[in-house]
C-alpha cells in the first residue's frame, strides 16, 4: 500500500469538515473534479470507502470516521510543529472554525478580530452564525460561543464578558395604543414578539423581583428566532420584546424603545468561548484565546 501524502490527508480532513466537494475544493484551492479524483484514489489505495456520497451531501463512512478520529489530532500537531518552527518569523497560520450566535460574532468583529487579523494575517477565521447549540467536535469546529449556562458541563469555558441582562422593551407608539403594563402577568393582555429557541420550543420570558420568580408563555402573533430581528420589530411598533440588553441598547439610547418592568430584570451568566478539555488545541485557537484576553474589556 502506498503511503498517503500530507496533501491527501489534509484533503480528507477538509472534506469531512465541509461535507461538500465544492466547498472543500474551494478551501483547498482545487478543482472539484481534482478533489473527487484524489479521494477516489486514496480510497482505492487504502482498500476502503471513506465517504458516502449523494447528490446533496457527503458523509463519512464508519471507516472514514475511524480514520479521521485518529488522523485529525496528528494533522493538528503537525500544524503546531510547523507554526513553532516559523515562530521566529511570526508567520503563524492555519484555520480557526468557531460556531457562535450572530451577537457573539458581532462582538468579535468589533472588539477582537481587527487586531487579531492584523497581528496574524495568515490565520484564516471561519465563523459560522448558528442559532442552535451544535456538537462542535462532530461538526468540525475548533470552538463555540454560547451562553455559559448552555455550555456542556464537561467543556472548558472562557467567559467573554459580564453577566448578561435581559430587558423588556416596546416603542412609545405601541404603548400609546395598549393597556399599561405594571406587572409581568399584564403581558397576557399585550401583543408580544415571541422567540423560537433553536430546539423549536418557544422561549418563556423570565422575571424575578426579590423572592418572586415567574416564567411566562407570552401571547403574540409574531415569532422570531433572532434577537436583532426582535429589536427591529419592536422599534417598528409590532409589540413588546424581551431582549439581551446589548440588542436593545441602541433603541433605548435613541428613544425608539422604552424599557418596561425594569424592577423585574433578570441576568444570565453571560457568554463564553468553549471547547473540549481533552482535544488538542491548535496554535490558532491558543493565539485567539490570548487575543480575547487582551482585547475584551472583561479582562482589563
Amino acid at each position: 500500500m502506498r503511503r498517503p501524502s500530507w496533501h491527501e490527508l489534509q484533503a480528507i480532513k477538509t472534506l469531512a469538515e465541509q461535507r461538500s466537494f465544492r466547498h472543500a475544493a474551494e478551501r483547498l484551492g482545487l478543482k472539484r473534479s481534482s478533489l473527487s479524483h484524489l479521494v477516489k484514489g486514496l480510497e482505492h489505495n487504502l482498500g476502503v470507502q471513506l465517504f458516502q456520497r449523494t447528490t446533496r451531501s457527503v458523509a463519512l463512512t464508519e471507516a472514514g470516521q475511524q480514520l479521521l478520529t485518529r488522523l485529525a489530532p496528528l494533522l493538528d500537531q503537525m500544524d503546531e510543529v510547523l507554526n513553532d518552527v516559523s515562530a521566529r518569523r511570526q508567520q503563524h497560520y492555519g484555520t480557526l472554525r468557531i460556531s457562535a450566535s450572530d451577537a457573539a460574532i458581532s462582538l468579535l468583529l468589533t472588539q477582537v478580530i481587527p487586531a487579531f487579523s492584523a497581528q496574524y494575517p495568515a490565520i484564516e477565521l471561519d465563523l459560522a452564525a448558528q442559532g442552535a447549540l451544535v456538537d462542535i467536535t462532530a461538526e468540525g469546529f475548533d470552538a463555540g460561543i454560547r451562553l455559559i449556562e448552555d455550555v456542556p458541563q464537561d467543556m472548558v469555558a472562557i467567559p467573554l464578558g459580564e453577566p448578561l441582562t435581559f430587558v423588556t422593551v416596546a416603542s412609545k407608539a405601541y404603548l400609546a395604543g395598549h393597556p399599561p403594563l405594571h406587572h409581568p402577568l399584564d403581558l397576557h393582555q399585550q401583543q408580544c414578539i415571541r422567540q423560537r429557541l433553536p430546539g423549536g420550543k418557544r422561549y418563556r420570558w423570565e422575571y424575578q423581583r426579590q423572592e418572586e420568580a415567574l416564567e411566562i408563555d407570552v401571547p403574540g402573533t409574531l415569532t422570531l428566532d433572532s434577537n436583532a430581528l426582535m429589536a427591529e420589530a419592536a422599534i417598528n411598533h409590532m409589540g413588546i420584546a424581551y431582549l439581551p440588553l446589548p440588542h436593545a441598547r441602541a433603541g433605548l439610547q435613541s428613544g425608539q424603545l422604552v424599557e418596561l418592568l425594569a424592577e423585574w430584570r433578570v441576568q444570565s451568566a453571560g457568554i463564553a468561548l468553549w471547547f473540549p478539555p481533552n482535544r488538542h488545541q491548535s496554535m490558532a485557537l491558543r493565539l485567539f484565546i490570548n487575543a480575547l484576553k487582551t482585547h475584551l474589556p472583561y479582562y482589563r
